[in-house]
């Protein structure tokens, strides 16, 4: 295989190409993502590839991470994530209040915590909420266990997201009745096959979402997402890396979708971010 190690803004990257293609190594800082596993990754692209889609597209969500609120960048997804879990929690209610204002009641609206809130606040939180229609709140505490306990308290579905990390937590997840459905991450997982396993063994809904990576990276999640059996969640696939990215036609929603297709690296843009040593 051909290794190709690039700097893209702050972020470190690999890049594998082999005989199925390319595959990208490019962990979130602050993210937990082994290294171990986020080269798997990259290998199982370029070597062995990924299973036959059964879509040719994926809906994909729009984000919302804070102020302003652009009402025309939302414009044509099928649905939106806010992030929450700011110090105040007036501030979270005003930014869910704008987002669905901004798009309206057809679009879907769902917010992510990233496990910022105990079980009592979440609680607290997600009943507030409520009254803004959401779809359904990702990891709005931390454990597993908590995920179990508040879905049973409140009437929003709940998503697990970073306490899922292997089949085993899948299982553990089933076998709580702990979450709704459950966010997949390619890179964390070790491959789009080992992600599939965790998505089989979890025997809930998957939604698939990315790292803001390049497109290729963000191709092994579309990947992903079109081989899964069902897909009833938009994907978070629309954000890519900040500072640049490597193909001359990057992955990109058009109408709230992304068509499911290979990528390959521009020989001038990988040129541009290498780096040696």
């Amino acid at each position: 295989m051909n290794e190709h190690g690039l700097r893209i803004g702050d972020r470190r990257v690999t890049l594998l190409e082999g005989p199925a293609g390319w595959g990208e190594a490019s962990p979130l800082p602050g993210y937990v993502c082994g290294p171990v596993a986020s080269r798997r990754a990259a290998e199982e692209a370029a070597r062995e590839g990924w299973p036959p889609p059964v879509r040719d597209s994926v809906p994909v969500n729009a984000l919302v991470d804070d102020w302003p609120v652009d009402r025309d960048a939302l414009g044509g997804f099928p649905a939106v994530k806010v992030k929450v879990g700011r110090p105040d929690p007036d501030d979270d209610v005003a930014l869910v209040a704008a987002v669905r204002e901004a798009v309206g009641r057809d679009v879907a609206l769902r917010i992510d915590a990233n496990g910022a809130w105990d079980l009592e606040t979440a609680e607290a939180m997600v009943r507030r909420l409520a009254r803004w229609d959401l779809e359904l709140v990702e990891q709005p505490v931390a454990s597993l266990g908590e995920l179990a306990r508040l879905r049973r308290r409140v009437d929003v579905p709940v998503a697990a997201d970073e306490c899922v990390h292997s089949v085993g937590d899948a299982r553990c997840l089933a076998a709580l009745g702990a979450a709704d459905a459950v966010v997949l991450k390619v890179q964390p997982l070790g491959g789009v096959g080992a992600a599939l396993r965790v998505a089989e063994a979890a025997g809930v809904p998957a939604i698939v979402t990315s790292m803001r990576e390049t497109s290729v990276g963000i191709a092994a999640g579309l990947a992903l997402a079109a081989a899964l059996p069902e897909l009833p969640y938009a994907c978070g696939l629309a954000a890519r890396m900040a500072g640049g990215d490597v193909v001359a036609e990057p992955l990109a929603p058009v109408d709230g979708q992304l068509r499911v297709r290979r990528v390959v690296p521009d020989p001038e843009l990988l040129a541009r971010y290498e780096v040696t040593g």
